[in-house]
């Protein structure tokens, strides 16, 4: 089923997040909602999905990118599910670039991350996971578990200059 995406302003896009209790990963409920932001995911054409972008004030997320169609040059990311993750930073080195977000549509912004990190998480069968990152990979993840602390792509923003409605980007910027 496809879920309702959440818009800027909605109070779960600025509340931090809750933990999930690990003995209802496994639930039916549980399961279905993964599967129902997969198909969120998929359906705006997102390369990820947090909780609080449906609603919800829980620390769960999902990412992809494989045949992307806004990404066709950027390395697969497999379907990953992570629930409550923990990121640590493995290199300060940071790196900017474009970023939308399905729940501030039409929109995007240049935005600087750090280029290499690990994340500690839960996967959709309550298994421990640990996942390094780099470039894009690690951009996607930083975005997702921002949702879980209540930030989204503008805050991480240093220069709002850049911000702009990507049909306008694309006739004046992008396509340079």
């Amino acid at each position: 089923m496809i879920l309702k995406v959440a818009r800027l302003g909605f109070p779960t896009l600025r509340a931090a997040a809750q933990p999930v209790p690990r003995e209802i990963i496994k639930s039916h409920d549980f399961q279905k909602l993964i599967d129902d932001m997969v198909e969120t995911m998929h359906e705006y054409s997102g390369v990820g999905v947090a909780a609080p972008q449906v609603h919800l004030p829980i620390q769960l997320a999902v990412l992809e990118v494989e045949n992307h169609p806004r990404y066709p040059d950027m390395p697969p990311v497999p379907l990953t599910v992570l629930i409550n993750p923990v990121v640590t930073i493995r290199d300060d080195e940071k790196v900017e670039d474009w970023e939308g977000c399905l729940s501030i549509p039409d929109l995007r912004g240049r935005v600087p991350r750090f280029k290499k990190l690990r994340v500690d998480a839960l996967d959709r069968d309550a298994n421990e996971i640990q996942i390094e990152a780099t470039d894009f990979h690690a951009r996607v993840i930083q975005h997702e578990t921002d949702h879980l602390t209540g930030h989204l792509y503008i805050d991480r923003m240093p220069d709002l200059r850049s911000l702009g409605y990507l049909a306008e980007l694309q006739r004046f910027v992008l396509n340079q």
